[in-house]
């Protein structure tokens, strides 16, 4: 089903993102975490795509057994840095051919070495994929805490509307641990006349090393001293991650009470961290 569509029944959508495993045993605790998450019917699953194209395949592949296996509503990442429209027809051509009709288009990061492409930016991918597919539905990234890469919040803002304008129908934040910044980018998007729905990206803290990759992945991310209070806190692994646990549970929470179009829930590949979450809001019971 499309993004679009599920997004327009007034019920918040819960959904997951996974990324392809780089080995043989890690497609297998992957496929363990999708069996366990599965009988909670997420409105739809996402797929990672590699810097420049680096997953291409494995992308490929996961997002086809999601959708003809498990049977569930895939939004598969595509980046445009690096890549031809040849090659970005060729892949949603692919998609196509197999049902996938959600797509998240982003820019992606810039490897070294790697040749810029045909398309500069998201939203020359955006009116790519409009032109070449239609009826697919096209999502973009937004960003709460701001681009690393913005020269301002205004800019920023001006440059997500090039993105709507260009053909999306949905925007996916990136994570943000204070719904404060989540509600403050939603206001600015109206001021700006973007209208589209935007699902809240939450990823749960689940360890010190977690939260210090976290910062390094993205330098603009806020990390509330109240949530540093709780990780401090913590007596050792399993006290952090149950710590990180409640704090997005009372994230997610004070979403649902607001009806927030989506919450996108980033998995990094493990079940544990999403169940506690769903648990603690009583949503983990198998629709």
């Amino acid at each position: 089903m499309r993004i679009k569509d599920l997004l327009k029944t007034g019920k918040t959508a819960i959904s997951f993102e996974f990324f392809p495993p780089k080995t043989a045993g890690g497609w297998e605790k992957l496929f363990g975490t999708i069996a366990g998450l599965v009988p909670l019917n997420p409105a739809f699953v996402s797929v990672t795509y590699g810097a420049g194209g680096s997953t291409r395949e494995k992308t490929h592949e996961l997002v086809a057994r999601l959708q003809q296996e498990a049977q569930l509503s895939v939004c598969a990442h595509l980046t445009c840095v690096g890549h031809s429209r040849g090659q970005i027809r060729e892949i949603l051509n692919q998609y196509a051919a197999i049902g996938v009709n959600n797509i998240l288009a982003l820019r992606g990061d810039i490897p070294q070495n790697t040749i810029e492409g045909e398309f500069r930016y998201a939203a020359d991918l955006v009116r790519f994929i409009r032109s070449e597919q239609p009826d697919m539905s096209i999502g973009v990234a937004g960003f709460p805490e701001g681009h690393p890469e913005s020269r301002s919040r205004l800019d920023e803002i001006d440059r997500l509307k090039e993105k709507t304008d260009a053909g999306a129908d949905y925007i996916i934040t990136q994570l943000f641990f204070d719904n404060r910044d989540y509600f403050d980018f939603v206001s600015r998007c109206e001021l700006a006349d973007i209208k589209l729905p935007i699902i809240a990206g939450i990823m749960p803290v689940t360890s010190t090393a977690n939260i210090t990759r976290m910062a390094e992945l993205a330098p603009r991310t806020r990390f509330p001293a109240s949530l540093l209070r709780a990780v401090n806190r913590a007596a050792g692994k399993e006290g952090v991650e149950h710590a990180g646990i409640h704090w997005a549970a009372e994230q997610v929470r004070g979403l649902l009470d607001k009806d927030v179009p989506g919450i996108h829930l980033y998995t990094l590949n493990h079940s544990r961290a999403v169940l506690g979450i769903l648990d603690a809001l009583g949503l983990a019971t198998p629709a």
